[in-house]
């Protein structure tokens, strides 16, 4: 009796689980439907195979159906814990921004997740040909897999909060809440009979906060997202402001982005862009032409940066970009390329009567290192300025026009 009990309880217990998943799975679901984006289905994806097999995993199908067909079972249970961490650390690239910038986490997303893509496909090949009856080493080779996952994304994660992108802290959460998830289900699934009813509720536990925390965190990435994407494009009909920090705030956002900088033994960058046509069109379009443009070039260099770099307006020509932990020159060359590239791009604002106005920028740009903690941001930005003041001005491919188009 009491046999049945703990059999009946762990059956519950391990359908509370999928229940949970399939709740936060409808937040994905949703996503996709309502955005209708390929960062949507990624996501959507992600959690099908997560999920798939950590349902798996805990063994509910298996009791459920006890006919399903053993070595096809036995592929996807080894196989789709090495490929879910593969698809974390694809996705940590495209939600942190950082690999681009750092390369202790290229080398780790990067060879990280075809070591685990290749690592996927031993693992199902392995099951093909030694078959059920080696499974305990099969898992036990697949336990060594997932756990190389989540220290890489774990790794990746704390890297990209130390270098300021708010989401690493909390992805370091998550992959908190994955070992602990990954370690319950396959202990149970190498010693079935060695669990308790505390072990599974604490692994069904985990198992839902992590994929709650990964549901949360891609759906607001991918907001913020198309939010800068809105801005850099100008919502006729819209008065926006840049939100950037200026003044004090800015100043003291600098300043710790110094400390950080200095901590992990690495410069920081400063690059001031300076916009020398901001109040062409003002005069004869009207004075709320240069906050819509502000707006437009604070979205662009947001996505030109990423997140997790210092941003500000020093004064309404000038924008402040500081990157952080910098260690390769390289990378200052890489990022002034990526800003003049995206700034360049004509835009369209809107005048008086509902027109419409072409503006092309036209801008200077100038950079300066600093490896010093005690540095004043302020003659920092003001040497930054005037390297951009004398450097030669990125030409507007065309004429701003001055005709309106009426809506």
């Amino acid at each position: 009796m009491l046999m049945e009990f703990v059999e009946t309880l762990e059956t519950v217990i391990w359908s509370v689980m999928l229940g949970g998943m399939l709740t936060i799975g409808t937040l994905a679901v949703a996503d996709v439907f309502v955005n209708r984006t390929m960062a949507s289905w990624r996501g959507l994806l992600f959690m099908a195979v997560t999920g798939t097999s950590c349902v798996l995993l805990s063994g509910l199908p298996q009791d459920l159906h006890p006919d399903l067909p053993l070595i096809p079972v036995l592929i996807l249970k080894s196989s789709l814990g090495p490929l879910s961490g593969a698809m974390v650390l694809m996705y940590l690239k495209q939600w942190l921004g950082v690999a681009a910038d750092d390369r202790y986490v290229y080398y780790a997303i990067h060879w990280g997740s075809n070591v685990l893509l290749a690592s996927a496909l031993i693992v199902a090949m392995l099951c093909v040909v030694l078959g059920f009856a080696h499974s305990p080493e099969i898992f036990i080779l697949a336990a060594a897999l997932n756990g190389l996952a989540v220290m890489l994304a774990t790794f990746t994660s704390v890297r990209a909060a130390q270098l300021g992108d708010q989401m690493g802290r909390t992805m370091a959460y998550g992959c908190f809440f994955l070992a602990i998830s990954l370690a319950g289900l396959l202990n149970h699934q190498l010693t079935p009979e060695g669990g308790n009813p505390y072990t599974w509720a604490l692994t069904s536990f985990s198992t839902v906060v992590f994929f709650m925390i990964m549901v949360m965190l891609a759906i607001n990435r991918n907001r913020q997202i198309r939010e800068l994407q809105r801005l850099s494009h100008i919502a006729l009909g819209v008065d926006p402001v840049t939100g950037l920090p200026r003044g004090s705030v800015l100043l003291s956002k600098i300043d710790d982005a110094f400390w950080r900088s200095s901590r992990l033994g690495a410069s920081s960058i400063v690059i001031c862009l300076h916009i020398r046509n901001l109040y062409e069109l003002s005069e004869a379009v009207g004075p709320s032409v240069d906050l819509q443009i502000q707006a437009a070039m604070a979205a662009r260099i947001r996505r030109a940066v990423g997140f997790r770099c210092v941003v500000g307006l020093y004064h309404p020509r000038c924008f402040v970009v500081v990157l952080t932990a910098i260690k390769q020159p390289r990378v200052i060359t890489k990022m002034t390329e990526r800003l003049r590239e995206i700034m360049c791009e004509p835009l369209d604002v809107l005048g008086n009567n509902d027109s419409v106005h072409r503006f092309t920028p036209w801008f200077n740009v100038g950079a300066t290192t600093v490896n010093e903690p005690n540095t004043q941001p302020a003659q920092v930005i003001d040497e930054a300025e005037r390297i951009a003041l004398a450097s030669e001005p990125n030409p507007p491919e065309s004429a701003n026009s001055d005709a309106p188009t009426r809506l």
